[in-house]
């Protein structure tokens, strides 16, 4: 199941944008708000994918000094500006039910995966136990991480959202 949740949570993270449009009653004030916070969750995706080598190495630099799990951060400080957004106990309820669930399935998979691939580098990282690396924030480095494709999905669903608040949907 943790596999399985892994992978879909992207398709289930689409199918929970839909609902999300349907349940929310965004106020001019409540999107602002929303906006901001989910803003600065893309900003540490952002970051954090200016420093990630996926499956080359254990990256240390950036805000990976501080968290092993700096895109997932970023994430569910997104979740939370959308939650704002949308004015909705039940999109709380739910988006925080997803975030749980698939974030705790893709660490479990990508820390097997990490510790499978890096052993005893994964392992002194995990424990703190690594030196930090120095590396330079580098934004061809995050286009290559796609994180392009989560800027354009928060920017898709808050116009949507926008659109909701001024009657058109």
């Amino acid at each position: 199941m943790t596999t399985w949740l892994a992978r879909k949570r992207v398709a289930i993270g689409l199918a929970l944008a839909v609902i999300t449009l349907f349940l929310a009653r965004p106020t001019w004030t409540t999107w602002q708000l929303g906006l901001l916070v989910a803003a600065v969750g893309q900003a540490v995706r952002v970051w954090a994918a200016g420093h990630l080598e996926k499956s080359r190495e254990v990256t240390r630099s950036g805000p990976y000094r501080w968290s092993r799990h700096p895109l997932y951060v970023g994430s569910t400080i997104m979740a939370a500006g959308i939650i704002i957004a949308s004015r909705s106990a039940m999109v709380a309820v739910l988006a925080t039910i997803y975030m749980v669930t698939t974030l705790t399935a893709a660490i479990r998979s990508e820390e097997a995966f990490l510790t499978r691939a890096f052993g005893e580098t994964y392992d002194r990282y995990r424990e703190s136990r690594a030196e930090p690396m120095e590396r330079r924030f580098s934004l061809a480095r995050a286009m290559r991480n796609r994180e392009y494709r989560a800027a354009a999905g928060l920017a898709a669903g808050f116009a949507l959202l926008a659109l909701k608040v001024s009657g058109y949907l």
